[in-house]
């Protein structure tokens, strides 16, 4: 199993009173799964991811992550988890824009400690695997939007993680470059890759193998969902 969520809870505070964002969460996700969680602004789908993530910390519950109690993990364990065992894609890349696609690739390895020699190797291959090899020394400027993307999911899958989390992963992207990038997370899913995907999007979510939606903080499964569409097409 990759991670484990039991009972999660998350609050926020405004002003003295706790504002509830999750509400009773629980979700595991085996090794090799492809989950998408779909759900519209505001229903606690960010929230969600950071916590997932190891960028915040439920308020109640419990969360295991690769066997490590997420609550009783120090700041230096939690970014060793970030840095080590999740790969991160975002909508907007989040890439260096004068560095090139290779040297962005490289800097979950330059964290890590792995030694200049390594790291172009693994940088070269992960880039190869995104189908980028030729583009290896382009800046981002450079890059079409579907070519950043692939970047950046070659820079997450660099370290070989245990999670790749996908925040709108085609967000930012045309159709075209959209249908590409889910091309290749099928594929990367294929190949044993454990992915978890959020989306508002419907036909994003459709290319995972089991759809979750959030809705006011509450999660359930994909036949909710259904019946929220059936719901909306009866009004």
């Amino acid at each position: 199993m990759v991670f484990e969520l039991n009972n999660i809870f998350k609050d926020y505070m405004q002003g003295k009173e706790p504002v509830p964002v999750l509400k009773d969460i629980s979700l595991s996700v085996d090794d090799g799964e492809y989950v998408a969680i779909m759900g519209p602004s505001g229903s606690g789908k960010s929230t969600l991811m950071n916590i997932i993530g190891c960028l915040d910390k439920q308020t109640k519950g419990k969360f295991i992550f690769d066997g490590a109690d997420i609550m009783k993990c120090s700041d230096r364990q939690l970014s060793d988890i970030r840095n080590m065992k999740i790969g991160f894609v975002f909508q907007n890349f989040n890439l260096l824009p004068r560095q090139s696609a290779l040297e962005n690739v490289e800097l979950p390895l330059l964290y890590a400690g792995f030694s200049r020699r390594k790291r172009r190797e693994m940088a070269k291959e992960a880039l190869k695997r995104v189908g980028l090899e030729e583009r290896m020394n382009f800046n981002p400027t450079q890059l079409s939007g579907g070519q950043k993307q692939r970047v950046a999911i070659a820079r997450a899958i660099v370290n070989k993680p245990k999670l790749l989390l996908a925040d709108e992963p085609t967000g930012a992207l045309d159709t075209k470059s959209g249908d590409d990038v889910m091309e290749l997370f099928e594929e990367l899913n294929n190949d044993g890759v454990t992915i978890v995907m959020i989306t508002h999007e419907p036909e994003i979510a459709e290319h995972a193998k089991r759809v979750m939606y959030i809705r006011d903080g509450m999660l359930h499964s994909g036949a909710f969902n259904s019946r929220i569409k059936k719901e909306e097409n009866e009004e």
